[in-house]
């Protein structure tokens, strides 16, 4: 039996509307999402991965093949998670999914949001959590907090600077230029000014509350992977981790 959902956890948005075009042709006849590594989907890992911390309230966005995710997943009962869909008729690109999600979420403040197409099997869930109410008491919470991970081979420019757990878009001292992982807590604040229904991207949003010193950072080096091309999801059902 499914127990009601924890208020003090807060809820997961999996981002799942991609088309995919760098997986065809695996992806011509399935939502990427739904690809195996170890005969698990990418979406089966993090549904198993937030059930193990407590998380319940599950929302996933979808919009290529859509329904094959509903079909295969259901209402979450088999993982004892409670999973709500919004399906995308157009591309709303990352913000306006999560803007248009933000109803079936109902966020108490923050919000989990992971990538549907990353792998990161060992990811501590439980410690972002514990961040999570770091941010809390602090008096001007950040509106952002993102996991960086070191700058893969298909991305070597990275994406943000991080120093001393404070995001930038400008070099400054030592900090580090790392690659974002798909991974954040996001304050449903950072998304106030959207629209329903008009896409709209999330970095533009990202660097505006970085101008502002709001969005904070870590660096993760555990396994983590961007599961991009039929390669790599070959290469990672061969691999032993």
């Amino acid at each position: 039996m499914r127990q009601s959902v924890d208020l003090n956890f807060p809820p997961c948005l999996l981002l799942a509307a991609g088309r995919g075009e760098r997986m065809r042709p695996l992806t011509d006849d399935l939502p990427k999402p739904l690809l195996k590594i170890k005969g698990k989907s990418l979406l089966a890992w993090h549904l198993e991965a937030a059930a193990k911390v407590g998380i319940q309230n599950i929302v996933i966005n979808h919009a290529w093949l859509g329904q094959k995710i509903e079909d295969d997943l259901g209402d979450g009962a088999q993982y004892g998670l409670r999973i709500q869909y919004s399906p995308e008729e157009i591309a709303l690109e990352t913000a306006g999914g999560i803007c248009q999600a933000l109803p079936l979420l109902k966020p108490r403040d923050y919000f989990l949001v992971i990538n549907g197409d990353v792998f990161c099997p060992n990811f501590p869930i439980s410690q972002l959590l514990v961040q999570l109410e770091l941010m809390r008491t602090k008096p001007n919470p950040p509106l952002a907090h993102l996991i960086m991970v070191p700058n893969p081979s298909q991305h070597p420019g990275g994406d943000f600077y991080l120093n001393a757990f404070q995001l930038s878009i400008n070099p400054s001292g030592t900090a580090e230029k790392l690659t974002f992982s798909g991974i954040g807590l996001y304050h449903s604040d950072l998304f106030k000014q959207l629209q329903i229904g008009n896409p709209s991207k999330l970095a533009p949003l990202l660097i505006d509350a970085m101008k502002e010193n709001r969005v904070s950072g870590e660096k993760y080096v555990g396994p983590w992977h961007d599961v991009g091309t039929p390669q790599r999801l070959q290469e990672l059902n061969a691999a032993d981790e």
